[in-house]
């Protein structure tokens, strides 16, 4: 059997959490475009009031017994894999799954407020004066704390880890070339280990519309490769459609930081192919 990275595709979500198909209908699409290695990995339950609905429950029982379903009708033609993107603000733990990714998608302020990273120029510009002075670099160094924190948790993959740029193009609310900026954001990769993580590069924000470049910057990618780490091509599908969108600039990005091989998680492990 002849693989490539896009025989892979783990990082997705179904109707079960915030995505637009369901859970059959995400496989069935992986299935066609000729997946090998299918994840599911819902958004792991928050005690945050605007994710309910859009995550999944605290007891997780049915979404476990979704997914080997789907292993089960898919034996012998696609693995599918039980993940689970893991949010730093969870209120569970992400321990029993076949891999998991670690992300951040909130700040949670002195005042108790959680503050969305990507949720439109209102989240934004509401934790950069609320908590910030509003200092919107300062915005970003928050972000890039918890993603520093998540990555010494050692996930199986580190997901978007520079989220807070997906409405900033064109340096909207602060410039990424800045010293400052890219320090915040080398530092929080610095917190991964190399030996037992995965960095993604990651589509999800190309293919619903936000930018017109994976995640995550050159810069941190070349960094990620000095430090030996490896890299797994993810499209964060929402959607049918989706489920290995962009793989090619994707293959492209990675190629520009000096990579020439991607990772394939399999249920026998991690496995490298060409890219």
């Amino acid at each position: 059997m002849s693989l490539t990275p896009c025989s892979c595709s783990v990082h997705t979500h179904n109707t079960l959490c915030d995505g637009r198909g369901t859970p059959e209908e995400m496989a069935a699409a992986a299935y066609a475009a000729g997946v090998k290695y299918f994840g599911v990995s819902c958004h792991s339950h928050t005690p945050i009031p605007m994710d309910e609905g859009a995550v999944l429950p605290a007891d997780m029982t049915a979404y476990r017994e979704t997914v080997l379903r789907l292993r089960a009708e898919y034996a012998g033609r696609m693995e599918v894999l039980l993940g689970l993107e893991w949010d730093s603000q969870s209120d569970i733990r992400p321990e029993g799954f076949d891999y998991w990714i670690g992300s951040v998608h909130y700040q949670r302020g002195h005042n108790g407020k959680y503050y969305a990273a990507d949720w439109g120029e209102e989240h934004f510009s509401a934790c950069r004066n609320e908590l910030f002075g509003g200092d919107a670099l300062a915005v970003a160094e928050g972000y890039f704390a918890e993603a520093a924190r998540v990555a010494a948790m050692k996930p199986t993959i580190l997901g978007h880890i520079d989220l807070i740029v997906k409405l900033n193009a064109g340096n909207r609310f602060f410039d990424e070339d800045t010293p400052r900026y890219k320090r915040a954001a080398l530092d929080a990769l610095h917190a991964a280990d190399p030996r037992a993580t995965l960095l993604e590069i990651n589509t999800g924000g190309m293919a619903r519309g936000y930018r017109t470049a994976p995640y995550p910057a050159l810069f941190l990618l070349k960094e990620w490769r000095a430090m030996g780490g490896r890299i797994i091509l993810t499209a964060d599908a929402h959607s049918a459609d989706a489920v290995v969108y962009g793989y090619g600039q994707a293959m492209e990005l990675a190629r520009a930081a000096g990579f020439d091989r991607s990772v394939l998680l399999t249920m026998d492990g991690p496995v490298e192919v060409p890219l």
